[in-house]
């Protein structure tokens, strides 16, 4: 059954490809990468047409649909993809995300968007179906803090399992339904995502333009990367204490939530799924890595994820009034 799942035995072999110096696992679906940070395919980058062919062939096993309403479809949400959005600029990249989200089968699902901003400004442009939350700024120069952004969301999700999604990826149309199948195993945390197809920016144009996947070449296809879209069962977001909202800016936060899913046990890694990856310019702290988030996780790794687990479940985290700091 295409896009099923159903496939037994070894990962189909374009799955299989990764850099001569890095090691993999394997289940009968699906790859899991034995290195810590995520990395660049590097045949990828030397021979731009592998890339493309890569990519064609991970989304003929896997499509992109894009639609504009999700599929009628009854019975409350399964599945919630939380979305946490800044600013006007990076509004066509949400809007492209979320007809990725409504072209989703097999699952009941709901999407929250929540405007992090001194004051409203998407929620005219957002589809009727999505739901969403605007939370004011506690001050207005406070950098955008993603972590705030998924526990507020998570608070007003309804389904029982939770999608952190990236306001610029696109996703299978299978995308939910694995994620569900994946969960039903025993699974609390499942990262999908096998290869993250960086879009040009010609590319990422064309799907603005025309509402539909992209054909053009993929510039950067990354591997093993933490964040991006993650799946977690909800029990399991709260039995970690949710994300820290103390990292405030860019990066840190998915390494740190990683480091406490895995701490307590449930993770699937074998991932199988391609995801589209549309082109922006880098955050401002992405180019340094003495940014003050990326600062707070060099020290937060030094702590047993235990007792950071303890320490963000002591707290109130998820509040409309700003983020929730801790020492």
């Amino acid at each position: 059954m295409r896009g099923m799942g159903a496939r037994v035995g070894r990962p189909e072999p374009w799955l299989q490809i990764r850099n001569r110096n890095e090691s993999i696992a394997m289940d009968e679906r699906g790859v899991r990468c034995l290195w810590r940070f995520s990395s660049e395919l590097h045949i990828a980058n030397v021979f731009p047409s592998t890339a493309a062919r890569l990519m064609r062939k991970a989304l003929m096993r896997w499509p992109v649909t894009m639609r504009d309403v999700p599929a009628a479809m009854s019975g409350p949400p399964r599945v919630s993809f939380l979305i946490g959005h800044r600013g006007v600029d990076r509004l066509p990249h949400l809007l492209a995300t979320l007809r990725s989200i409504a072209g989703q089968t097999g699952v009941v699902f709901e999407c929250i968007v929540v405007e992090q901003s001194v004051a409203p400004e998407i929620k005219p442009s957002l589809p009727s179906w999505v739901r969403y939350l605007h939370t004011p700024l506690p001050r207005p120069d406070l950098p955008y803090c993603r972590a705030w952004a998924f526990n507020v969301a998570a608070r007003h999700a309804q389904g029982d399992i939770l999608v952190m999604q990236d306001n610029d990826v696109l996703i299978p149309e299978r995308y939910s339904y694995e994620a569900a199948q994946r969960v039903a195993e025993g699974h609390s945390f499942v990262d999908l995502k096998r290869f993250l197809f960086y879009l040009d920016e010609k590319a990422t144009m064309q799907v603005f333009a025309t509402g539909a996947p992209p054909r053009g070449v993929a510039a950067i296809v990354r591997q093993n990367l933490d964040g991006g879209s993650l799946v977690v069962r909800r029990d399991a977001y709260d039995a970690i204490g949710g994300f820290d909202e103390s990292f405030i800016g860019w990066g840190g936060e998915d390494n740190d939530f990683f480091d406490r899913a895995t701490f307590l046990g449930g993770v699937y890694r074998y991932s199988y799924l391609p995801l589209l990856h549309l082109e922006h310019p880098p955050q401002p702290e992405k180019v340094s890595v003495a940014s003050g988030a990326i600062r707070r996780y060099r020290v937060v790794e030094n702590v047993d994820p235990g007792q950071r687990i303890a320490r963000l479940r002591a707290i109130e985290q998820g509040q409309m009034s700003g983020p929730a700091v801790v020492d």
